[in-house]
């Protein structure tokens, strides 16, 4: 399975890096993963609404831009559907079985992700009602992934 991350804003922490670098590693044992950063649009302070939604616009348009005809795309959205880590390793299996080989996992900035970019997703993914830096959904995302391949294949992992 080829998984893309397609994603706003770069990683600048140390500590994000490294636990991004140890998932990477973890799961190159199960699947081709790609993460790719796409540029961060400014925005002035106090922006006004109309200015956020241009900034959304903006980088949902490389978003869409990236994304490869075929692509399941998953929009994480924290208004989007909840699974649990078990659902979650179902749906990458199902996803398998039924020949989608290519996945890509969308991350917006710190706005969120345009209408255009929802719109396109085939699956709208919330992994709570909370918020989450962008920068941490990114990690917590590898994670889940390593937990569903190795949940698919009765693969010990801590709980």
């Amino acid at each position: 399975m080829n998984i893309y991350v397609i994603c706003v804003g770069k990683l600048k922490e140390k500590y994000w890096n490294e636990a991004l670098s140890e998932y990477r590693k973890r799961l190159s044992k199960y699947c081709n993963l790609l993460i790719e950063e796409l540029k961060e649009e400014r925005l002035p302070d106090n922006a006004s609404l109309a200015q956020e939604e241009a900034v959304k616009e903006e980088e949902g348009k490389r978003i869409l831009g990236k994304l490869k005809a075929g692509t399941y795309v998953i929009a994480l959205d924290v208004k989007g559907e909840a699974l649990s880590s078990e659902g979650l390793a179902q749906f990458v299996k199902d996803l398998g079985i039924k020949g989608r080989s290519d996945v890509a996992f969308i991350i917006g900035g710190s706005l969120g992700l345009s209408q255009g970019v929802l719109d396109r997703s085939d699956l709208r993914l919330s992994f709570s009602k909370m918020t989450f830096p962008h920068q941490m959904m990114r990690v917590i995302l590898l994670e889940q992934l390593y937990r569903s391949f190795k949940i698919n294949r009765n693969e010990v992992y801590h709980k």
